[in-house]
């Protein structure tokens, strides 16, 4: 089918970041934030393997999101995609990998594979080169924002109306401030290069959110600063008060560290 366009939030989480992506043309993951061994396993659970993935496109260098990128390219001789700060940061992290197999991936540049377009953006983070991406493929758009300390309007201009989005619930506000995170930690969390609060998330889904959107997830929640019920909660109060029908309009989905999502059409 030309509209056969799914995705599964295989892993989101500060300990660890995966996504799925599937065209009839195309598998594809972003980043790779865990074990290979838990990533193939997470990739069971909704029914596909990494022996059929192509391509593989990291954000930026931090752990949670490249632990299994060596592995899996070698393994599986995937092309990995990362632009040329974040290649240099992560290069001693992941091993060596084939050259052939290291691609160039510039922020705000879009690549076309087939029936797959791929849009890159910059966001605000403490990494070398931090970028996300909107996947488009037959006039639909799932649009990927987490690990970013603001929302810029040009950001907005990119992922505005997708029709599905990840959106980062990294934190409630109260439950960091009064956490045990050292002070120097929770200023690095609440700065315009940390992380997303429910709060902050909900906010600027307010001017994402269109008529075509029909899924948002709430990704990159802490575990030590945040519970899903409370920024599932904290969002959907937020984006009620701005007059948005939540789970009328559009459906508000959880994501897991360790437990796929279900592999939706978009």
């Amino acid at each position: 089918m030309a509209n056969d366009f799914k995705v599964s939030m295989l892993a989101s989480g500060s300990k660890g970041n995966v996504t799925f992506i599937e065209t009839p043309q195309h598998n594809v993951l972003v980043d790779a934030g865990l074990s290979g061994k838990k990533i193939a396993g997470l990739m069971a659970q909704i029914g596909r393997s990494l022996t059929d993935v192509d391509a593989l496109f990291v954000t930026h260098e931090h752990s949670d999101h490249i632990a299994g990128v060596g592995i899996l390219a070698r393994k599986y001789g995937m092309d990995i995609y990362a632009n040329q700060k974040t290649w240099a940061a992560m290069q001693n992290k992941i091993g060596k990998i084939n050259p052939d197999q290291m691609q160039l991936f510039e922020p705000g540049r879009t690549k076309l594979m087939g029936d797959l377009d791929i849009e890159s953006f910059s966001v605000s983070h403490d990494a070398a080169d931090p970028q996300f991406y909107a996947f488009h493929h037959d006039n639909k758009t799932f649009a990927m924002l987490t690990d970013t300390g603001y929302v810029n309007d040009r950001t907005i201009g990119v992922i505005k109306n997708s029709d599905a989005i990840l959106m980062e619930a990294n934190h409630d506000y109260e439950m960091l401030r009064m956490g045990s995170y050292a002070w120097p930690l929770k200023q690095r969390i609440l700065s315009d290069q940390g992380h997303l609060s429910n709060e902050d998330g909900a906010l600027a889904l307010t001017q994402i959110l269109g008529n075509r959107t029909k899924h948002v997830y709430l990704g990159h929640l802490s575990q030590e600063n945040n519970q899903k019920p409370l920024a599932h909660l904290t969002v959907q109060s937020v984006l009620e008060e701005h007059d948005f029908g939540v789970d009328h309009d559009f459906g508000l989905l959880d994501t897991d560290p360790s437990v796929a999502t279900q592999l939706i059409q978009i």
